[in-house]
């Protein structure tokens, strides 16, 4: 009887760590938007996009691969009808140029997105509440393969190596002039 009871203690034990390890993931997720850590530092930086594909808060802004920041906030702008992304870049990264561009990429065949940023050549650097201006949207699959399929349904149809046209041989037998 001792024996059983040892065993449902650490039965118990292993299930409730279990718990608690997948409540730990799903806080480090960055669509979850609950994080376990202190608050990060930096400056917040904006850009408007006309299509932000499935971009969450949480993704990373990345520059030559290096993480820079994350996206804090994605809201819609009604006067433009664009998606604004708010950004926290670390403020260690505080020499972006200010003429730098955003475009949002994808980690992967299939992987989530991401904000890259592209380095400008100015003298003049992104401070807090600095806008990027230079965007390009996300590339939206589901886009691309209607826009194929659609243009092949456009093309007519390849005559293939028949060797005739439909209109050079006929399968009526012509006529000929009586005198």
């Amino acid at each position: 009887m001792r024996s059983t009871r040892g065993i449902e203690i650490g039965t118990g034990l292993f299930v409730l760590l279990g718990f608690v390890a997948l409540l730990f993931l799903t806080t480090q997720l960055p669509s979850s938007g609950l994080k376990l850590a202190a608050e990060k530092t930096g400056y917040h930086i904006t850009a408007a996009f006309d299509n932000v594909g499935d971009l969450k808060v949480g993704s990373p802004v990345t520059m030559a691969g290096v993480n820079l920041g994350e996206v804090e906030s994605i809201r819609i702008d009604w006067s433009t009808y664009k998606a604004v992304v708010s950004m926290r870049i670390d403020g260690k990264y505080n020499k972006i140029p200010d003429d730098s561009d955003a475009s949002i990429q994808t980690q992967g065949l299939l992987g989530g997105k991401f904000v890259g940023i592209g380095p400008g050549g100015s003298e003049t650097f992104l401070k807090q509440g600095s806008e990027i201006t230079l965007t390009q949207s996300a590339l939206v699959l589901e886009n691309l393969i209607g826009k194929f399929f659609s243009s092949q349904a456009n093309k007519p149809p390849d005559s293939g190596g028949s060797g005739s046209t439909p209109d050079s041989t006929s399968s009526a037998p012509k006529k000929e002039k009586s005198k």
